[in-house]
């Protein structure tokens, strides 16, 4: 006898998870300023239905639990220079919290500390030291302070997949912070976005001794993740690109002759970013699962040899707060016995049904 294995999506099929939070997000700061320095970005998270409550990162009440349950959904740490959290949370902790399903977004900058450092390996991601800066020397802002440190990340740098960024932004995204490298072992890591070949990661102003740990676009500027549980997690080595000023500076690279823009890509990026990593979009779910032998109304409790067997499954995906019927054209499903020994691809209708018909076949006749 047989048993019908469980739909199997290829990873990142679209990013797919089959469930949508309750939204209630824990706001971690270094100051209470930051409330009004990314107000913009703090109330699209609010149009968007997300609660937030705001805390400081060193507050000795800090919990993400009690009494077994996860009090968030969400986790924003917007405190890149806090030494230790405060209360319940630690490294460990937040990483329960991802494993229990939790949504993370880390901004970091130059002062990052090492918790941020522990957070980052911990996921895939490995930040820079202390007092280290991305540097572009011909691929920075006009408004730069010398430094060669605020500079512009072109659109055409962030990756390409409509599910995490729905289209890269028109402006140049203006960054100033601390570079990462992805782990190269960590197949879930995504480069949501990289530096250009020009740039590297170093202390400003400061004689090169060392190669650097990040160099051209091997830097990444922002980094995400969806681990295994459908939890997503963006790293983002710079705080100030989630700010009202870099939301609403105009931009234009440094180099005489570049072309001005009035407003830069950031509020667009992050407002991508939010949508993906809080699971406002690339949200599956699945309904009305049914198998039965062809002909048959109901399911068997076992199948034998040479039966034809028909699978269905109804898919809807979240696009604007609604659920409409998925189209995707990758989905597959598995049958098996000890091991799979029917792989297919599932054919579907506008409805969002999708269908398989096979015949079992013996072992020797696997596909």
């Amino acid at each position: 006898s047989f048993r019908m294995a469980s739909l199997a999506f290829a990873a990142l099929l679209l990013s797919g998870a089959f469930f949508v939070s309750a939204d209630k997000a824990l706001v971690l700061l270094d100051n209470f300023s930051t409330r009004e320095t990314h107000s913009i970005f703090f109330d699209y998270l609010k149009s968007q239905g997300i609660h937030l409550t705001y805390k400081l990162a060193d507050d000795s009440n800090l919990s993400l639990i009690k009494y077994g349950e996860f009090l968030y959904d969400h986790l924003i740490v917007f405190s890149p220079s806090v030494s230790e959290f405060g209360g319940d949370i630690d490294t460990k902790a937040i990483t329960n919290f991802i494993d229990g399903g939790g949504n993370v977004l880390v901004a970091a900058s130059s002062d990052i500390s090492d918790v941020l450092h522990d957070l980052g390996t911990e996921c895939g991601v490995e930040f820079d030291d202390e007092k280290t800066a991305v540097i572009d020397h011909l691929n920075y802002d006009r408004a730069d302070d010398g430094m060669h440190t605020r500079i512009l990340a072109d659109s055409g740098d962030v990756i390409k997949a409509s599910i995490v960024v729905s289209k890269a932004p028109k402006s140049p995204v203006l960054f100033k912070g601390v570079g990462m490298t992805a782990d190269s072992e960590n197949p879930l890591v995504l480069e949501v976005l990289h530096a250009s070949s020009t740039a590297y990661s170093y202390i400003p102003d400061s004689a090169i001794t060392n190669y650097p740990t990040a160099v051209g676009k091997a830097t990444l500027l922002i980094a995400g993740l969806q681990a295994r549980n459908s939890a997503r997690i963006i790293f983002s080595g710079s705080l100030d690109l989630f700010s009202n000023k870099y939301f609403l500076s105009s931009v234009q690279n440094a180099v005489e002759g570049s072309k001005k823009f009035d407003v830069s890509g950031n509020e667009e990026l992050a407002e991508n970013l939010a949508q993906w990593v809080f699971k406002k979009k690339g949200v599956l779910r699945h309904q009305s699962v049914k198998h039965h032998v062809q002909g048959q109304p109901d399911s068997p409790e076992a199948y034998t040899v040479s039966q034809d067997v028909e699978y269905t499954i109804k898919i809807e995906e979240l696009v604007k707060e609604k659920w409409i019927p998925f189209q995707g054209d990758d989905v597959q499903m598995e049958f098996v016995r000890i091991d799979p020994f029917v792989r297919l691809t599932l054919n579907h209708t506008k409805d969002g049904v999708f269908r398989a018909r096979f015949k079992l076949p013996d072992r020797s006749e696997e596909r």
